[in-house]
């Protein structure tokens, strides 16, 4: 599982290490893509095939869902970190984040989240108070 929240830091060519409890989990190869609310997602590889497999086999016909795939697919980049953890973000993925130095990086259980760390902590500034009152009815599929 990937939990917790790390800070590295971006160099400057555009390469960003890994926490090293994760390192032997993304060790065979990870994908990354656009994620939500402007960070990108890291999958393994194993978890990512599954979930393209998932969005592959879903109705052509719905407009939502051609849009969904089409961005999975087109914006996913796989990488293999190097001896020392450190895996290399495109410019594309860096612009779309709005990667700079400063970055942080979040397990989100099956996957590990990367965000500019100013808008990391705005979200969470944003955010806070609902996570506060999740009630029964949002929560109940998992409590």
């Amino acid at each position: 599982m990937f939990l917790g929240t790390y800070t590295p830091k971006l160099d400057d060519k555009g390469r960003l290490t890994l926490p090293a409890k994760y390192r032997d989990e993304l060790a065979g190869g990870l994908m990354i893509t656009k994620g939500q609310d402007h960070s990108l997602t890291v999958y393994p590889r194993d978890e990512f095939a599954a979930l393209a497999e998932r969005a592959a086999a879903a109705s052509r016909s719905n407009p939502q869902m051609r849009a969904y795939l089409r961005n999975l697919a087109s914006s996913t980049d796989e990488q293999r970190p190097d001896a020392q953890g450190r895996i290399t973000l495109s410019s594309a993925h860096r612009a779309y984040a709005g990667l700079t130095k400063d970055c942080v990086v979040i397990g989100s259980v099956n996957y590990l989240e990367i965000w500019n760390a100013t808008t990391w902590e705005a979200y969470l500034a944003e955010h806070e108070e609902g996570f506060s009152e999740a009630r029964d009815e949002v929560l109940r599929d998992i409590l």
